[in-house]
């Protein structure tokens, strides 16, 4: 039997042996050769061995090439600045077994009905999600956008969600929970649910996110497509990576290539520990079959970033940011050099009575600098501000009648959850009249 694998020799390889020329017999061409270098040799190493230092260095030499090579099983790599313990396949996989068991009873599917209509015409529309069990009694987080779906256009209209229906892990099917809404909030896209189980719900175990690296082992645990209660691992790919939804909300985030679909959005992104780290929210996809598929590219929300807003969604129902009250629009490298303004934020209008206006903001300012950090968007302000709480101070480098002052912002609470707003244009040639009243 042929074997792919297997060498065979053929004659048609023409292998030929080279001939040796031997005109002044063996014992010149050969043995007082090495008879002249074995000596030669001797004499060398007896010499280096009379100097201390080559002593030294002949030793230690032999004495690491002897150290490396009785050491070449070890499951453990080391240089100067880092040290890693190799894992057989067995290991990953008993770590991998062990983190599902201790997550599975933390995460829940989620189901919620909305109301369509559309032309006339109206039924229910069912989407699923998931969701991260954070007290034994019931409170429950996800996503924003897996529970508010609220939405129209001018074929159809999408009401609130008129249910919302929670299934614990381990649950038959037709065991279901109706959740009510403590709190949600469309900017970090967060939401918090509350149950009445009568069960003690088994609470995931918080861990920290700002100490996470690249390459560091991650589980996704949800319910994409409606398969209840899947898996999949991976590593992190990227930190604080910063993408934006299709609402145009921007969002730093956990990029991972553990498997994240439709219906793993609000369940849980976890370490090696069982810990979650982060919220499953988002996956990059084409919506261009003409282009490369995407795949291996997903985001969680840290979970850092995330409690402060879970406890006020918790607390208060809503989230209380700090507030500026300014609307502007984005002054470009390019509309900077056509008409020699600053790079940085256009002041359209100042909300009466509101912090901005308090510690004299104009209409017309150019805002460059917040904190002594460069902008030049209400998006870069909004992310700036938002690491603030209310009450704080912030610094305004602006622009104004050719010259650069400093103007300190008291921040306050922002009302009904209003940010910054940027005006829309509908073409650029409105640019100009629209900054410079021209």
């Amino acid at each position: 039997m042929d074997n792919d694998n297997e060498f065979n020799y053929s004659s048609d390889n023409n292998f030929k042996q080279v001939p040796v020329k031997n005109k002044n017999g063996f014992g010149k061409t050969v043995f007082v050769p090495l008879i002249s270098g074995i000596v030669g040799a001797a004499l060398v190493v007896g010499v280096c061995f009379g100097i201390p230092s080559v002593k030294e260095r002949l030793l230690s030499l032999n004495s690491s090439t002897a150290s490396e090579n009785g050491s070449s099983n070890s499951s453990t790599s080391a240089n100067s600045e880092y040290n890693a313990t190799l894992m057989d396949i067995a290991e990953y996989s008993e770590t991998s077994v062990a983190v599902a068991e201790s997550v599975l009873p933390s995460v829940v599917g989620i189901t919620v009905e909305y109301n369509v209509s559309s032309f006339g015409q109206s039924g229910i529309a069912t989407a699923t999600g998931s969701g991260v069990i954070i007290s034994e009694d019931g409170y429950i987080i996800t996503n924003n956008h897996v529970i508010n779906a609220e939405s129209s256009s001018i074929y159809y209209q999408v009401t609130e969600a008129t249910s919302i229906k929670v299934h614990l892990y381990g649950d038959s099917d037709d065991v279901q929970y109706e959740a009510e809404v403590v709190g949600s909030d469309s900017t970090s896209d967060l939401a918090v649910l509350k149950i009445e189980p009568d069960q003690e719900l088994t609470a995931i175990k918080i861990g920290d996110s700002d100490n996470l690296r690249v390459g560091e082992f991650v589980m996704a645990v949800g319910n994409p497509l409606g398969l209840d209660s899947s898996v999949t691992c991976g590593v992190i790919s990227a930190l604080n990576r910063e993408v934006t939804d299709s609402d145009g909300n921007t969002y730093l985030t956990i990029q991972t290539d553990a498997a994240i679909n439709s219906g793993n959005s609000g369940g849980a992104l976890v370490n090696s520990k069982g810990e979650l780290i982060g919220i499953n929210s988002l996956k990059l996809s084409n919506s261009s079959s003409s282009e490369t598929t995407i795949e291996g590219i997903g985001f969680a929300i840290p979970v850092n970033s995330s409690m402060d807003i879970i406890n006020q969604l918790i607390e208060y129902g809503t989230v209380r940011r700090p507030y500026i009250g300014i609307s502007g629009s984005s002054l470009t490298e390019a509309l900077s050099e056509r008409y020699n303004y600053p790079v940085g934020v256009y002041v359209e209008s100042v909300e009466e009575g509101g912090p901005a206006e308090e510690a004299g903001l104009e209409v017309g300012d150019v805002i460059t600098e917040v904190d002594g950090q460069a902008v030049e968007s209400v998006e870069e302000i909004n992310t700036i501000k938002n690491t603030y709480s209310i009450g704080d101070t912030i610094s305004l480098t602006v622009y104004r009648n050719n010259d650069y002052i400093t103007i300190d912002v008291t921040l306050g609470e922002t009302p009904e959850e209003t940010e910054e707003e940027t005006p829309t244009l509908e073409n650029q040639s409105d640019l100009y009249n629209y900054y410079f009243n021209y």
